[in-house]
């Protein structure tokens, strides 16, 4: 499971030109799920994702997680995380878990989350076609690969 986790002072989804998820200060979090995912790779990342420290204290340094500042969360599914880029110039997207898999794991992934940070979260909607906007803060931008735990 790979997630890009963006620190925002605000992010949106539209899915048919209607706002489906919106969130002030806090974090995007885009997941691509692979076949091979399990519910510990769920928790792994989800508790890494809310005990994050990339938010900044009274001293301006990055001290404080989501969770510690009140901050809220929107989740977007996105398959192309899992793109293979290495034979020639068109990604293949073989590792990306079909939806019969996929969709059991994104939702257990919402409702693991959505525990996690003692809240609800937003999320767009898997499989959909999505606008996604942002205003990243600062900007912070983190990788996470739950099969490559550094």
């Amino acid at each position: 499971m790979r997630v890009v986790i963006q620190r925002v002072s605000e992010a949106s989804v539209t899915i048919n030109q209607h706002i489906h998820g919106q969130i002030g200060l806090g974090l995007l979090v885009l997941v691509g799920i692979e076949a091979a995912d399990t519910q510990e790779d769920i928790e792994w990342l989800c508790n890494k994702i809310v005990n994050l420290r990339i938010f900044n204290d009274a001293a301006d340094v990055m001290n404080c997680s989501v969770k510690d500042i009140g901050g809220d969360i929107l989740l977007i599914s996105q398959f192309t995380l899992h793109a293979s880029t290495k034979k020639g110039n068109r990604p293949s997207y073989i590792k990306a878990a079909k939806p019969e898999i996929a969709v059991p794991l994104y939702e257990a992934f919402i409702e693991t989350l959505t525990a996690a940070l003692e809240k609800p979260i937003q999320t767009g909607q898997f499989g959909a076609d999505m606008k996604v906007a942002l205003l990243n803060d600062g900007p912070v931008t983190i990788l996470i690969d739950s099969k490559n735990k550094e």
